[in-house]
């Protein structure tokens, strides 16, 4: 399973609106409460723990004694039955370490996170942060610039002023594959290095997708764009919520009409076509020029891996 995916909450969006019951369960002893502080999830253990991990769950009191007054608590579902919510106490300095959670847990960087949790925990952690951080961002309305008031459990802000709503965002993003099949010269995938990644560390192509187009336009556009790749066919294959901040990867493979490159420098540091049998060494944990590509938590690695085994 593609990480921060398999999501097991049933979202009870009809309870969202149903403010007793909402306080009831806040109060429930069974009810589970995630902190998130600084938008990193609190981890089971400590901070020097390499895994495998689990999120460490509260009983509800013990975080809101270090939470602010104003802090954001987000229902994230229901597991048999129990709520499960996301509470934001970044107004504490260093909770880990003093007051009521020290020797509990540690918080830990979500990427580094999901590199050691398991899927259930990835997923609701990774839901937790993207909701805490749409929060974090949209205090004040965009309509009138008024401050907005959190509603239905998290899942909107209201404007007292205009009236206006609004609601969490996610960004479709399109990350692609391109492939290209030779008789001669084999087959090969187009990889590229953003300007942000490392040295030797290469990836499939990524980009928003923008007002008004497909999937399979945006894929070739972005392409075309990045590295003068023209394609035809696109294929999907795979999706993968991304919290960072809130973004849906949407997983294409897209067959190339040739492998001419024109690399745009303003958007990747360099691109090339990678050969599958080296690509098939790399995954394998081999060493291949100086290489690598990216870890599992990415569904580029997922892509990457799909087209290796054909």
């Amino acid at each position: 399973m593609i990480p921060f995916s398999g999501n097991p909450l049933d979202r009870a969006s009809e309870k969202r609106t149903d403010s007793e019951w909402l306080a009831a369960r806040r109060r429930d002893p069974d009810s589970l409460i995630l902190p998130m502080w600084r938008l990193q999830p609190f981890l089971l253990g400590p901070e020097r723990t390499k895994g495998p991990i689990e999120a460490c769950y509260l009983r509800p009191g013990l975080a809101e004694t270090i939470a602010g007054p104003e802090a954001c608590c987000v229902l994230l579902g229901l597991e048999r039955g129990r709520a499960i919510f996301a509470l934001d106490i970044s107004a504490a300095p260093d909770p880990a370490n003093q007051g009521a959670l020290e020797g509990l847990g540690h918080f830990r960087d979500m990427r580094g996170a999901a590199m050691l949790l398991g899927g259930r925990d990835t997923a609701i952690c990774g839901q937790a942060k993207a909701m805490i951080d749409w929060h974090a961002r949209h205090g004040f309305c965009p309509n009138c610039g008024a401050r907005t008031a959190m509603a239905d459990a998290g899942y909107r802000r209201h404007c007292g002023s205009c009236g206006a709503d609004h609601f969490p965002r996610t960004d479709p993003v399109v990350i692609m594959l391109a492939t290209h099949c030779d008789p001669i010269l084999g087959d090969a995938c187009l990889v590229g290095r953003g300007k942000q990644f490392p040295q030797g560390m290469f990836s499939a192509l990524a980009g928003f997708v923008e007002p008004g187009e497909t999937i399979e336009e945006a894929v070739r556009r972005e392409l075309t764009e990045e590295a003068g790749v023209k394609t035809g066919r696109v294929a999907y294959h795979a999706t993968q919520p991304w919290p960072f901040p809130s973004s849906l990867m949407i997983g294409c493979f897209a067959e190339a009409e040739s492998r001419d490159i024109v690399v745009d420098t303003n958007e990747l540091a360099e691109a090339f076509w990678l050969e599958k049998s080296k690509l098939r060494a790399l995954i394998a944990g081999e060493k291949v020029d100086g290489l690598w590509i990216p870890p599992s938590i990415a569904i580029a690695r997922h892509l990457l891996e799909a087209w290796a085994r054909d």
